[in-house]
């Protein structure tokens, strides 16, 4: 069973400014994405599908035609491509027409929603501008494979905090809170988390509104999930009842760690909470944009990818 790679790709990154999935940062113009299914690939995964937005969609596709039209699987199969849309109007019918101002997509959750009918295999969710290091992708698929005839068992990759802050500035995080079985029990954000001149890692709990004191080995989410198909029926549900409450909205959104909560809280599911020792890194602010190069070439020079990535 080959899992498949769900990428979302639709956002804009308001603070990076521009469409930054698409920013060459690599040693030959490479993008983060271009990494993440390199990784994937080499982690047995045998399909990509893309969430991206109507009106970039055709940049897109010629891209991907462009980069990876001889990638092949590890078992010498083509690597499959499929797109799918996110636009605002993609919901159930009975909560339309919207409120004409409404700009914002709904979120997360709502992406991976719109792939419902194109993905029957447990699959991995990523960010589409987030770097997520070859073992993360090894963990995750590993995990889909064990999984592939599953229900109800979910699973979201933790990142140590200490591997995920920015030197641009603070950032936000939700940082994972689990039982002694490794299942989730609760996803909690923090606001503006940064590593202090004294060395201490800490932040805004935004539930309590406290600025606590965090540690560095704190596992985080970093929107890297493991599903099996089951998840689907369940989110949607979820969403329609989202919906009742905030159809109306300008800028509720459905995050992916909210649906999942509902379904820990109510039974329906429970989360394995994986450990990767990967360092995670992306371009939150235009600052990062110089390390995050640094990095990628650094990452060649050392041998960790070729390059070229593709060729």
């Amino acid at each position: 069973m080959k899992p498949t790679l769900l990428v979302l790709a639709a956002g804009m990154g308001s603070r990076y400014g521009g469409l930054k999935q698409m920013d060459g940062l690599g040693p030959n113009g490479e993008t983060i994405i271009d990494y993440s299914i390199y990784d994937a690939v080499q982690a047995g995964f045998g399909k990509v599908v893309y969430i991206v937005r109507e009106y970039f969609l055709e940049q897109f596709k010629e891209t991907v035609a462009r980069k990876y039209s001889h990638v092949t699987c590890t078992d010498g199969t083509p690597l499959e491509f499929v797109f799918v849309t996110q636009e605002l109007d993609k919901i159930p019918a009975r909560f339309l027409p919207l409120n004409p101002e409404r700009q914002k997509p709904w979120g997360t959750a709502h992406a991976v929603l719109m792939a419902a009918e194109v993905i029957k295999e447990p699959f991995v969710v990523i960010n589409g501008d987030d770097y997520y290091g070859k073992e993360s992708f090894r963990i995750a698929g590993d995990w889909c494979r064990a999984h592939a005839q599953s229900q109800g068992v979910f699973a979201i990759v933790g990142f140590e905090l200490d591997h995920t802050l920015s030197e641009s500035g603070g950032v936000s995080r939700g940082i994972c809170h689990y039982d002694a079985q490794q299942h989730l029990t609760d996803v909690v954000e923090h606001l503006n988390i940064i590593k202090d001149a004294d060395g201490v890692v800490r932040g805004d709990n935004s539930v309590t509104g406290e600025h606590v004191d965090l540690r560095g080995k704190d596992l985080c989410s970093m929107n890297m999930w493991g599903f099996t198909p089951d998840y689907f029926t369940k989110s949607a549900a979820i969403f329609e009842s989202f919906l009742e409450q905030n159809s109306q909205e300008l800028k509720k959104e459905f995050y992916i760690p909210y649906a999942i909560d509902c379904m820990i809280k109510d039974g329906s599911a429970q989360c394995d909470v994986l450990s990767t020792p990967s360092h995670w890194f992306g371009v939150t602010y235009k600052e990062d944009r110089p390390a995050v190069v640094a990095k990628f070439a650094q990452l060649a020079a050392d041998g960790v990818y070729p390059s070229p990535l593709y060729k």
